[in-house]
């Protein structure tokens, strides 16, 4: 059976106060939500420690952004397992489109930040996904497929959980049609060793299009990223029907 897996990326939004004023509101939003999802908060480090306090023993896992793959070191900028867990940090985002975009991601080093979350019991989330030019060309399985092979080289897909964002629907307000991300979605199943890793969709993940998403049979959650701001918005994504 696979997991229902919803989460929010704050990307760099939301002070410590922005944060727990948030929590206030959202978190009495989740009393008709079935116990079978898993919601998940991916937010900015500085506010991370607040959060955990806040979330202690709640429905809400608390997610981080990023992850270097060495413990310590002179990595000025980077943040280690050590460090997210020791503050009860459960997931981390890995590969997204954004970091690869204006921080030189690679694959190879996409791979590193896995093994190392999983080093430290972290469950990372890895974004995949293509350009609207790679889309258009007609190269979106070929991308894809050369991204997950790359990126999981020796990793626990027991441990795992995978977000298709077209980089072409994110923050631009184009969704990627229903039927097609659950193509693609269902592509990205066939490449992996282990059945039933939870997939995601990303990509302008609203209140007025969860409930067509989620109705798709090889879609198992969402990574929302401006929607996840507004304790109201986010609640109804949690909340789909």
């Amino acid at each position: 059976m696979r997991k229902i897996v919803i989460a929010g990326n704050w990307k760099m939004y939301k002070t410590q106060r922005e944060s727990s004023e948030f929590l206030q509101k959202f978190m009495s939003e989740l009393e008709p939500t079935p116990e079978q999802r898993d919601i998940i908060l991916c937010a900015p480090f500085t506010a991370l420690d607040v959060m955990s306090k806040s979330l202690h023993n709640s429905r809400v896992q608390l997610g981080a952004q990023n992850i270097h793959w060495a413990e310590e070191g002179a990595y000025t900028g980077e943040i280690s397992g050590l460090m997210l867990t020791e503050i009860g940090v459960r997931y981390v985002i890995v590969g997204h489109s954004e970091r690869r975009q204006y921080f030189g991601e690679t694959d190879e080093t996409v791979n590193q930040r896995l093994l190392a979350a999983q080093r430290h019991g972290l469950t990372p989330i890895l974004c995949v996904g293509e350009t609207k030019q790679q889309r258009d060309t007609g190269e979106t399985e070929s991308i894809i497929c050369n991204q997950l092979s790359k990126d999981l080289v020796n990793v626990d897909q027991e441990n795992l959980i995978v977000a298709y964002e077209p980089i072409w629907a994110i923050g631009t307000g184009d969704t990627c049609e229903e039927s097609e991300a659950n193509r693609v979605i269902g592509l990205i199943r066939s490449q992996l060793k282990v059945s039933d890793v939870p997939i995601q969709y990303g990509g302008s993940v609203k209140p007025n299009n969860i409930d067509a998403i989620m109705a798709q049979p090889e879609i198992d959650g969402v990574l929302v990223g401006g929607a996840s701001l507004e304790p109201a918005s986010f609640a109804r994504i949690v909340n789909y029907q």
